[in-house]
């Protein structure tokens, strides 16, 4: 890989109207909830980026038909849930823990053996998680001495329903049991400690597929059908954090942001920046094939340090790099807990954010589950993104605030989520530039 890198001028101020891409998690499903289903379906809005482009050539690579994408368009003829086939190779799922995790319940209850492999960074990422229970359905499945991928998958077992307690909260170990339970005997239930995001649940009942959920817990029966539907992929709040935070920082912003998500399992972000002070107004609100969607209208405002509702962070915790940077350009201090999941993401997101706003002057101390970061001046800096698409992004946003130039290494990754974000980020007014050193 080229090291690309990110140099951000500082000032502008972000106007106008955007699209970002399609929302990373429901593309995820839509390929393989589609592949699964009986019949044809057409998704628009389909995310192009690597990450979901690895799910998709996965699914081909198990003998689904998939034409696509164009301008966000795939059309998937479902085989059914005993349809896929052996593939000729390790599925190599990239960068996406979402698809490794996901797959794995998937494939659990296959026929044939299957080894899904990753890249180096996905390589560190924990998988016993998902391993442990999928163990207990009955599933065979090796890893690495130390639970890492890659995992080799051993086809034939006959899984069985189990009712599992999260002993965290992750709608991928979520995810991933329901999909191992449409090929388990009898029901599963899976019970959350906090709400997580809930595509798989909404899309299962889209597609026809019965299941029962109340009060932090979902139960399902195996053996049931799915059915072919028109999907369309709301813009994702996740990539739709960066330019909240870099419209509420920099003086004189005003943007709008269409055809958001606005699953309220995902929109602590939300939450979190009203509370410091934001200027974010919540118009249009719809639903689109069963996923709630908006525009979001920012201005700029100053913002105020606060200490952040632990309850908020299962629904927020991919926005964090940009809260940190809203934190870093607010009066105050701001603290956050309860976080320790941001360790084991991408990168170690608490210490690389941490590391990253120290070299631009910023006070921030990590913690074990979280950050203590003091409001303040940025100055100019190189940061390295460890190869963190949203360690990327944020600390662009950041050349907003910052007093001189921000350059930014390691961003090939940003491509795992938002192609594009350059041109996007700089069409609204951030002065940023790509290329190799």
């Amino acid at each position: 890989m080229s090291d690309t890198r990110f140099k951000v001028s500082p000032g502008g101020q972000l106007t106008g109207r955007l699209r970002v891409p399609g929302d990373k998690s429901i593309s995820h499903r839509s390929i393989m909830l589609g592949s699964l289903a009986d019949g044809v379906t057409e998704v628009s809005g389909f995310l192009e980026g690597a990450d979901s482009l690895a799910t998709l050539q996965a699914f081909r690579a198990m003998g689904v038909t998939i034409n696509g994408p164009a301008n966000g368009h795939v059309t998937i003829q479902g085989v059914g849930l005993h349809g896929l086939q052996a593939p000729a190779q390790a599925l190599d799922l990239g960068n996406s823990g979402t698809s490794m995790r996901l797959m794995s319940g998937l494939l659990a209850g296959q026929s044939f053996d299957v080894t899904l492999s990753g890249d180096a960074s996905l390589s560190t990422r924990p998988m016993q998680r998902v391993v442990d229970p999928l163990s207990r359905m009955g599933a065979h499945i090796r890893t690495t001495d130390t639970g890492t991928a890659p995992l080799v998958i051993r086809g034939g077992a006959a899984l069985h329903g189990i009712d599992y307690v999260m002993p965290m909260a992750s709608a991928q170990v979520k995810s991933c049991l329901l999909l191992a339970g449409l090929y388990a005997d009898g029901t599963t239930c899976v019970t959350e400690p906090a709400p997580t995001r809930d595509h798989t649940e909404r899309m299962l009942s889209g597609m026809g597929y019965p299941l029962h959920s109340e009060a932090g817990r979902v139960c399902l029966q195996g053996g049931q059908r799915l059915n072919a539907i028109a999907i369309d992929v709301p813009a994702d709040i996740s990539s739709a954090a960066f330019f909240l935070v870099g419209a509420s920082i920099a003086p004189g912003s005003d943007l709008v942001l269409e055809h958001v998500g606005m699953n309220p399992t995902r929109t602590g972000v939300l939450d979190i920046l009203q509370q410091m002070g934001a200027a974010i107004d919540v118009t249009n609100r719809r639903e689109v094939g069963g996923e709630p969607v908006a525009d979001l209208h920012v201005r700029s405002t100053e913002l105020r340090g606060i200490e952040i509702d632990p309850a908020l962070v299962p629904l927020a915790i991919d926005e964090f790099p940009a809260v940190f940077i809203a934190a870093a350009c607010a009066g105050g201090r701001t603290v956050l807990s309860g976080a320790g999941e941001l360790r084991v993401k991408e990168s170690d997101r608490i210490q690389v954010m941490a590391d990253g706003l120290q070299q631009l002057g910023i006070e921030a101390s990590p913690t074990p589950d979280g950050m203590i970061i003091e409001g303040g001046r940025l100055t100019a800096g190189r940061i390295d993104s460890h190869g963190d698409h949203r360690i990327a992004m944020a600390f662009a946003m950041a050349g907003l605030r910052a007093q001189g130039e921000i350059e930014i290494s390691d961003c090939d990754n940003v491509s795992t989520s938002f192609p594009g974000f350059v041109e996007v980020a700089a069409q609204a007014g951030l002065s940023i530039v790509s290329g190799s050193p």
